[in-house]
C-alpha cells in the first residue's frame, strides 16, 4: 500500500484544485472579518449563514493582495457609500489557492458593488416596511416646523468641523437674526453611531420644552461611514421623536434610513443652517406682509370712518331741526295734558269744597239755633251734663234771636 507524507497529499491537493478549478468564480458570501495587515494585504474571513436560524453553513479563508485592496476598497466604498468592514455582504470574484502549509484559501481578484448595494437597499426596505407596519414611518414628517426654530438642540461630534460650520453661518447670518444652538455631542461614524445618538436624542427629550427642533449633522466624513445612520433602533427613535428633526449628514447621492424618517433632509451642515435661517426669513416676510396688511387696513378703515363723521356733521344740522321739532310738539301735548289735568282736578276740589261748606254751614250752632235748639253755657262752657251743676249756678242759654239767664235752685 502506498503511503503519502502530509506535505505530498497537500501537494497533490494543490495541483489537483489548481487542475480542476483553474478558473475564477464569482462568490456570494458576508464578510464576518476584516483585517489589513502592516504590508497593506488584507486578510478576509467569509461565512454564509441560513436564512432561517442564523446557522452557519459554510465559511473559507481569503486574501486580497495589496496592489488589489489599495484599488478595490475605494472603489467600493466609493459605489456604495458603505465601510467595506465586516457584517455585509459582498460578491467577490475569487480563484481557489491551497498551500501545502497554510491550506485552502480564497484569492479575491474583484468586487461587485452593486451586490451590496442591492442587499443595502433590501436592508432599508425592510427597515421602512417595519417603521411602516407599525405607524411610525411619517410621525416625525407630521410634526409642525416651529414659526421661530431659534432653540436649536444639535447633535454631532464635538470636534466635527461641520458643527462649526453650522454654528457659524447661524451666528453670521445677514438678517441678524438670533439663534440658540445646543451641542448634544455623539459619535458620527463607526460602530458606536447607534448608540451615542439615541443616548443624545433621550437627553434632549428629557428637557424638550426647551428646544424648538433637533439638528443631526455630520461634516467631512467618508461616505463610507454612513451605515450607522442606517439601522431600526435609530431610526424608529427619530422616526417616533416628538420634536421636528433635521439631518445634515453630508452627503448628496443616497438617502440613509435616518434621512428618510427625519422631519427635514439637507444635504450638509451649512445647508441645514440656511435652512433654519430661511424658516425665520420667512416667518420675518409674513409679519412684514401683516404689518402691511394692517396698516394698509388702518387707513382705510380711518379714510371710511372720516367720511361717515362728515356725512354725519352734514346731517346733524337737519337732525337737530327734526328732532327740536318733534319735542317741542311733544312738550307742547305735555303741557296741554298738564293744563287739562290740573283744570280738571281744581274743578274736582272746588266742587268738594262746596260740598264740605254746605255740609259746614248745615252743622254750625247758628243753623242749629235756627232749628229751635238752644245752648246753655255755664261761666262761658257749654253744659253737657246737668248732675255736674252745683246749685245757685248761674246759667245763659242762647236761642237763635236771643238769651236767657236763669239760675239752678
Amino acid at each position: 500500500m502506498e503511503t503519502l507524507s502530509l506535505y505530498e497529499l497537500n501537494r497533490l491537493i494543490r495541483i489537483t484544485l489548481r487542475e480542476g478549478m483553474p478558473d475564477t468564480y464569482w462568490v456570494q458570501a458576508e464578510l464576518s472579518e476584516v483585517r489589513v495587515a502592516y504590508n497593506g494585504h488584507c486578510y478576509i474571513e467569509l461565512v454564509q449563514k441560513a436564512e432561517r436560524g442564523n446557522t452557519l453553513l459554510a465559511k473559507a479563508r481569503g486574501t486580497i493582495w495589496a496592489n488589489i485592496y489599495k484599488m478595490l476598497k475605494p472603489y467600493f466604498e466609493n459605489e456604495t457609500g458603505q465601510a467595506f468592514t465586516a457584517g455585509i455582504k459582498v460578491l467577490l470574484q475569487v480563484s481557489v489557492e491551497f498551500h501545502e502549509q497554510y491550506g485552502m484559501s480564497l484569492t479575491v481578484h474583484d468586487i461587485d458593488p452593486t451586490y451590496t448595494l442591492g442587499d443595502m437597499a433590501r436592508r432599508r426596505r425592510e427597515i421602512l416596511m417595519q417603521l411602516e407596519d407599525e405607524g411610525v414611518l411619517t410621525l416625525n414628517k407630521e410634526l409642525p416646523m416651529p414659526v421661530l426654530p431659534q432653540r436649536v438642540a444639535v447633535i454631532s461630534a464635538a470636534s466635527a468641523a461641520g458643527y462649526g460650520d453650522f454654528c457659524d453661518q447661524l451666528v453670521g447670518n445677514p438678517y441678524g437674526f438670533v439663534f440658540y444652538p445646543k451641542l448634544f455631542p455623539a459619535v458620527m461614524q463607526g460602530d458606536r453611531v447607534e448608540e451615542t445618538v439615541i443616548a443624545a436624542l433621550d437627553r434632549i427629550a428629557a428637557e424638550r420644552d426647551e428646544w424648538d427642533v433637533v439638528v443631526i449633522i455630520r461634516g467631512g466624513g467618508a461616505t463610507s461611514d454612513l451605515s450607522g445612520f442606517d439601522t431600526y433602533a435609530l431610526a424608529a427613535n427619530c422616526a417616533q421623536f416628538p420634536l421636528p428633526i433635521i439631518t445634515g449628514i453630508g452627503h448628496e447621492r443616497d438617502d440613509t434610513v435616518l434621512d428618510m424618517v427625519s422631519h427635514t433632509r439637507v444635504k450638509t451642515p451649512t445647508a441645514a443652517a440656511e435652512y433654519l435661517i430661511a424658516a425665520l426669513t420667512d416667518t420675518a416676510a409674513k409679519l412684514d406682509d401683516l404689518v402691511e396688511s394692517l396698516t394698509a387696513g388702518v387707513t382705510e378703515r380711518m379714510h371710511r370712518e372720516e367720511k361717515r363723521i362728515e356725512q354725519l356733521a352734514q346731517r346733524i344740522p337737519a337732525l337737530f331741526s327734526v328732532l327740536y321739532t318733534k319735542q317741542m310738539y311733544r312738550i307742547e301735548q305735555i303741557e296741554q295734558r298738564i293744563q287739562t289735568a290740573l283744570q280738571q282736578t281744581l274743578i274736582k276740589h272746588t266742587h268738594r269744597l262746596e260740598l264740605i261748606e254746605k255740609i259746614l254751614e248745615g252743622a254750625s250752632p247758628k243753623q242749629i239755633l235756627q232749628r229751635g235748639y238752644t245752648i246753655t253755657r255755664c261761666e262761658g262752657r257749654v253744659v253737657r251734663d246737668v248732675a255736674l251743676l252745683p246749685e245757685g249756678a248761674v246759667l245763659t242759654t242762647e236761642f237763635a234771636d236771643g238769651e236767657v239767664k236763669s239760675k239752678r235752685i
